[in-house]
């Protein structure tokens, strides 16, 4: 089983993803969508496994970029921050970008927001935000994929608090 934390909006608040790693436990992989903060090789160093980041609408760093395709497993993965895909009116635009890209999964940040989608064709998903939650209840959250060996993925959303 392989295990991936997924975070995002953590706007320079590396103590929160420290909370999300050690909660966390054992992972694999971790995916930041965005409004990292400065210091973004810092939260990977901090990971201590692989990390792919995208580049928020406060991120200024040039190293990150506003959109990654990569694998985990058999799964393509389209991620973005979302706010060039205007996600406060909705996630179609993330499905459409999926779809374009041959993605079954997408991933976006931006909105603060939990949101897990999984469509027959594309599941949308959001971890919310570890340090500025919007939600109901305003809890920090976080993601965890849980990747079977036969590829089947599990969702399960937790919270540092």
């Amino acid at each position: 089983m392989r295990r991936v934390l997924v975070i995002s909006d953590s706007h320079g608040n590396n103590y929160n993803i420290q909370k999300a790693l050690e909660k966390a436990g054992k992972i694999d992989l971790m995916v930041h969508l965005g409004d990292v903060g400065r210091d973004y090789l810092a939260v990977e160093r901090m990971s201590g496994v692989p990390t792919y980041m995208v580049a928020g609408n406060n991120d200024y760093g040039p190293d990150l970029r506003d959109r990654i395709i990569f694998y985990i497993g058999s799964h393509k993965i389209f991620a973005t921050h979302g706010h060039r895909q205007n996600v406060h009116y909705g996630t179609d635009s993330m499905r459409y970008n999926a779809l374009e890209n041959e993605c079954d999964i997408a991933m976006f940040g931006h909105t603060h927001v939990p949101h897990l989608d999984e469509g027959e064709d594309v599941t949308i998903l959001n971890p919310g935000s570890i340090t500025y939650p919007r939600q109901i209840g305003h809890k920090k959250t976080f993601l965890i994929m849980e990747i079977d060996d036969e590829d089947k993925i599990t969702y399960r959303f937790d919270s540092i608090d």
